[in-house]
């Protein structure tokens, strides 16, 4: 935390998901990203992070895909993503598509070490412990898989939840297990992902909570769709728009906006 700028710079990844289904995520994300003394941009010259051509196998896609990436973010301090799969595959993965090409390893490489998770920056980084927002309800803590597994995320979240006024977190048994969506995984095995899914909404029921939360837009849409088939009232939102107290601007994710 010593060497982290004053202000710093942070570019923010918007991903494709939060971009077409939910941008409330990404306005929650440059509120909170601002709070915490942040100067926020938005490269208009993004697109997607790769993901779907890489897990695909098309390596040349994910490559034209990442040298856009990289021309985008190069010049920030911090590159910010309000999603553990989307900020997996730019540190995790992005600079192994450029192992056989030293021109651009180095900047793939730099790109990746400032990504960060959002709650992840706001903790880890920004030394944030609170927040200042109000949830009337019980809540309930998906880890999706990347944020978990990829990119250390697991107590942030919860650190600033706690934050929170009026907000009760009460965890699933399995809250580590996976939703069954993994991008291409839920197109490819219908059947086990159907079942995956049908596992988290009952360990979601169990917990007797009004609202479940996750950092990861795709976890979520699968998750409240399966919810919805379920006629289940138990509302879906990203963390972000909880921690940025916006929950009023938004209906929850599944649910028409109100004319």
């Amino acid at each position: 935390m010593t060497d982290t700028p004053q202000n710093p710079r942070v570019g923010l990844f918007v991903t494709c998901l939060v971009d077409l289904y939910r941008p409330t995520v990404g306005f929650a994300a440059i509120r909170l990203l601002q709070r915490a003394g942040c100067q926020v941009e938005v490269p208009r010259a993004q697109t997607c992070c790769g993901q779907p051509a890489y897990n695909s196998g098309d390596r040349a896609t994910a490559r034209d895909i990442a040298r856009g990436v990289l021309d985008a973010f190069g010049g920030f301090d911090y590159v910010v993503v309000p999603s553990g799969s989307c900020g997996g595959m730019l540190r995790e993965h992005l600079p192994h598509l450029f192992d056989n090409d030293p021109n651009l390893t180095a900047r793939a490489a730099a790109l990746a070490a400032k990504t960060h998770e959002l709650t992840s920056f706001l903790v880890d980084v920004m030394g944030l412990s609170a927040v200042d927002a109000t949830y009337a309800g019980s809540v309930t803590y998906h880890d999706s898989c990347s944020g978990l597994r990829e990119l250390g995320v697991k107590a942030q979240p919860r650190r600033l939840l706690g934050s929170v006024t009026g907000l009760v977190l009460t965890e699933m048994a399995d809250p580590e297990v996976c939703c069954g969506f993994g991008g291409t995984f839920c197109v490819k095995y219908p059947d086990i992902s159907t079942r995956m899914v049908a596992d988290k909404t009952r360990d979601i029921a169990a917990t007797g909570a009004d609202t479940l939360l996750a950092g990861d837009l795709g976890c979520l849409l699968n998750i409240a769709g399966r919810l919805q088939r379920e006629d289940s009232t138990v509302k879906v939102r990203h963390v972000a728009e909880v921690l940025a107290n916006m929950t009023a601007d938004v209906p929850p994710i599944g649910e028409p906006r109100q004319r």
